[in-house]
């Protein structure tokens, strides 16, 4: 039987030798409610951070499925034709397989928007300035949510979240769950987000999803998450 670390390269000696402009085909098919979208950059533009063959697994398989599973579970529902948002607001109401792949979808829309080849650094203007209020420094921030990421036993996430008051917290959430779900702890509109599940970072990183988080920092889009902010 392999273990893990070998059927996570054997998947990924499996992508290889796939032929990846297939995929704008698929997030065209005729009748889907749902798209996978086109990465705005390259799967090796945040190497050595984020290296090329997890970008590509990641994106071309996961969100893939993701995306194809969403549109079979909405089809002929009363779902079909709502937005993402307006299905994760009453996700309690809907079955495993809408929360799990819309949860899925939606987040992995927003992570590659957050992250790019340019990214790094520390935030500036209103950003910067909210960081600095709610949070006391951005030093103090980064640690909170590195230790959010850090600490979320098993699969999930980690947020920034705008709250309707217009304050920011950081929260994590389990498997695909998510801060616009009516379910979750904290509720609010994310603005960043990181994904610890294991097929985000095993390839590179094996068990070390510290070293993961540490990296994540070097490709943060910082101009996406303060549009975001102001959105």
């Amino acid at each position: 039987m392999l273990n893990r670390r070998q059927l996570l390269k054997s998947t990924a000696a499996g992508v290889a030798c796939l032929a990846v402009p297939s995929l704008p085909i698929l997030a065209q098919e005729k009748g889907t409610a749902f798209a996978l979208p086109k990465l705005p950059y390259a799967y090796d533009a945040l190497e050595p951070s984020i290296d090329a063959m997890t970008m590509e697994i990641h994106h071309s398989k996961h969100h893939n499925a993701y995306t194809s599973k969403l549109n079979e579970a909405v089809a002929g529902s009363s779902l079909e034709g709502k937005s993402i948002e307006n299905i994760l607001a009453g996700i309690s109401g809907q079955p495993a397989g809408v929360r799990n792949n819309g949860g899925g979808f939606f987040n992995h829309n927003l992570f590659w928007k957050v992250i790019g080849p340019n990214g790094g650094g520390a935030p500036t203007g209103d950003l910067a300035d909210a960081i600095n209020r709610y949070f006391g420094s951005f030093d103090q921030f980064k640690e909170q949510f590195s230790n959010a990421a850090a600490t979320r036993f098993g699969s999930g996430w980690a947020w920034l979240v705008k709250k309707s008051d217009g304050s920011l917290v950081v929260s994590s959430t389990p498997n695909q769950d998510n801060p616009l779900m009516d379910v979750a702890d904290v509720k609010g509109s994310p603005i960043l987000a990181i994904d610890v599940w294991e097929h985000a970072y095993y390839l590179k990183y094996q068990n070390r999803r510290p070293d993961y988080i540490a990296a994540f920092w070097n490709v943060i889009n910082w101009h996406e998450v303060s549009h975001r902010l102001k959105s």
